[in-house]
């Protein structure tokens, strides 16, 4: 979300976790409560995304260099979807993985169709 806020100047993006009330609310029937909660799912006019289509979608609406990933729309989905699934067993090793959500800084607490304190 971090790298989304910074990367997002124009604020176009909001962010609800997919087991909330708010995201059930914008999804409707659509949204799996079975699903690995760590799914990425973007709405985009009215359009869902998910996994490695999200991430690519998401790219067209950040600051460049950004937008040309989403070139990578040209590889077939299930190659870029097992690349997202590695890529997301891997990230805290790559990246560290804290304990506890800390509080987001300002200007980006605004973004969370939930309180991210409360959940």
């Amino acid at each position: 979300m971090r790298f989304i806020a910074a990367n997002d100047p124009a604020g176009r993006f909001a962010f609800a976790p997919l087991q909330s009330p708010e995201a059930r609310a914008l999804l409707g029937d659509a949204v799996d409560l079975t699903r690995d909660p760590e799914t990425f799912v973007l709405l985009d006019h009215g359009r869902r995304y998910e996994r490695s289509d999200a991430v690519l979608h998401l790219a067209l609406g950040l600051r460049a260099p950004w937008p040309f990933a989403f070139a990578l729309i040209l590889v077939p989905r299930a190659w870029r979807d097992a690349a997202y699934g590695w890529f997301g067993r891997n990230r805290y090793r790559w990246f560290g993985r804290q304990e506890t959500c800390p509080l987001p800084p300002p200007g980006l607490r605004e973004r969370f169709l939930t309180d991210p304190v409360e959940g």
